[in-house]
């Protein structure tokens, strides 16, 4: 199953599954702050795969595809978990997953542009990663038992400021502009998406590819990170966890490559789908 939410030519938000390149209405979203129609659905441990059309099929040209999730509880994301991008970086290679998060004004759709303030950074970063979204509440959960509490994933995109992140001494300001977190194009489900440890992860910048790297090639692995992190918090449904970028990111490359004002950058992840976002600094 793929499904996320869809905005309609009138206005109305709707979870909608999609079915042969169209979005089929299973829930409408309640017009209210933070509200997440497929982040509550999630919670209440509705059967997405049956739940009865409440509108007919509409052809995905006909609505804008807006993130799958609204106001997810925790974006929480690995930093370095990529030997080889761990060695474009010239950092040292964590003993355990390196956590830090997003908050949810940073998430954009999957075609949104991400609008910077002019001056607010230099040296603007991509980073193509598979995201995980929680299915089930998920506390110092075994790695064995962890993937029980998967719903699916998703594609997202790690935008970066590079001299925020790396001026401060922490990450939260570089990582955290409004937008920073296009997500998409839908989440996919176990049993359509499989192994999600043998998926290729691209990302294009102006259409050259800039990113070329494999979930295989993940230090922690999906079990690995959910039970780490289960350890020392709970993880609810609807929570994103994004697993790490591999080799190629702007800062790595020699010259080093920012993006800028009008660039569309792509991010693939097989299985899943492509994020289409173009940066704007106004």
């Amino acid at each position: 199953m793929r499904i996320t939410r869809v905005r309609h030519t009138d206005g109305t938000v709707t979870v909608a599954r999609i079915e042969d390149g169209t979005a089929v209405p299973v829930a409408r979203e309640k017009a209210a702050y933070l509200a997440d129609g497929l982040r509550d659905l999630i919670a209440a441990g509705a059967d997405l795969s049956a739940l009865p059309a409440t509108g007919p099929a509409v052809p995905l040209s006909e609505v804008t595809v807006l993130s799958p999730l609204a106001a997810p509880q925790k974006i929480i994301c690995i930093g370095l978990n990529y030997a080889d991008h761990i060695r474009e970086t010239g950092l040292d290679t964590p003993p355990r997953p390196l956590a830090f998060v997003k908050t949810a004004h940073t998430l954009a759709g999957p075609y949104d542009d991400v609008v910077v303030p002019a001056g607010a950074t230099e040296q603007l970063d991509w980073e193509a990663e598979l995201a995980v979204v929680i299915g089930r509440p998920a506390r110092d959960v075994p790695a064995d038992r962890a993937m029980e509490h998967v719903f699916g994933y998703t594609a997202a995109n790690d935008l970066s400021a590079r001299d925020a992140q790396f001026a401060d001494g922490q990450w939260f300001r570089g990582k955290n502009f409004d937008g920073f977190c296009p997500l998409g194009p839908w989440i996919v489900t176990p049993d359509e998406l499989g192994d999600p440890h043998t998926l290729a992860v691209r990302a294009r910048v102006g259409g050259e590819i800039v990113q070329d790297g494999s979930t295989k090639d993940m230090i922690f692995d999906v079990p690995a990170i959910i039970s780490y992190l289960s350890r020392y918090m709970t993880l609810n449904p609807g929570d994103v966890i994004a697993t790490g970028t591999p080799h190629g990111v702007g800062m790595g490359r020699s010259p080093q490559l920012w993006l800028k004002d009008g660039d569309v950058v792509e991010i693939e992840v097989e299985g899943i789908g492509t994020l289409r976002n173009t940066v704007r600094f106004a």
